[in-house]
């Protein structure tokens, strides 16, 4: 008997507020060249024909739920999200306990990364293959580093080589990713990505190189920023 292929889940938080933002409306609910960016990043991870269900921990009560064409897909799910990203993603694991095996590859993605191409989630999920734990996209590091204190005074500069810029998709297996989740929670610790969970658990994860282009909106000036990425991208 063959053992069954994985399957591929995706999860995008997306209960935030995002506060760095400024602004009542949050981030996911802007309009970016002619739709709301939750729209362009779920519409980004719905064109992979293998990712199963794509699970959206939120607010459901909102009503900018209805500017979303895209949640009408039967492959998007919105379910309650929790009080920090982290608990938001466990949520969206607890989601789709009853379906996902635990070998079963999940995908995190920031709802608010929005020029994620459709090439680079397949290269994601191509590269990290058969790994046993899974792998997540990130940059090189083009600028200067420099290690500086808590009052701004400059240390020392760090060799950039040694150093990545951890992005999204970030893709494990589900059962790993899950007990990790909740062993990092359960010792009153908080991930500030799924991979330093990985990492907490004593795993390790592997890295594929993501474009320079997978940005994330954290300030309203970034949204100018990547109108002008997605006509780039338009144009390639």
């Amino acid at each position: 008997m063959n053992k069954q292929s994985p399957k591929y889940w995706a999860i995008v938080p997306a209960a935030g507020t995002g506060k760095r933002f400024s602004a009542d409306i949050p981030k996911q609910f802007h309009y970016l060249n002619g739709g709301l960016v939750a729209q362009h990043t779920l519409s980004r991870l719905l064109s992979i024909p293998v990712i199963e269900a794509i699970i959206c921990p939120c607010d459901i009560s909102s009503g900018y739920w209805s500017k979303v064409p895209v949640i009408e897909n039967p492959r998007v799910r919105l379910v309650a999200g929790g009080d920090q990203r982290a608990h938001s993603v466990l949520n969206g694991l607890v989601a789709i306990h009853d379906q996902a095996h635990k070998d079963d590859w999940v995908l995190v993605h920031d709802m608010a990364r929005p020029c994620i191409t459709p090439a680079s989630i397949g290269k994601l999920i191509n590269e990290v293959g058969n790994h046993a734990v899974g792998g997540i996209l990130a940059a090189p590091i083009n600028d200067t580093l420099k290690l500086v204190t808590p009052q701004g005074d400059i240390v020392s500069t760090v060799n950039r080589a040694e150093y990545r810029a951890a992005q999204t998709p970030q893709m494990f297996r589900y059962g790993l990713l899950q007990e990790a989740m909740q062993s990092m929670l359960d010792n009153k610790k908080i991930p500030t990505d799924e991979a330093s969970a990985i990492e907490y658990a004593g795993l390790q994860a592997i890295v594929i190189e993501g474009r320079q282009d997978n940005i994330k909106i954290t300030r309203r000036e970034d949204l100018v920023i990547a109108e002008a990425i997605m006509k780039n991208q338009e144009a390639e």
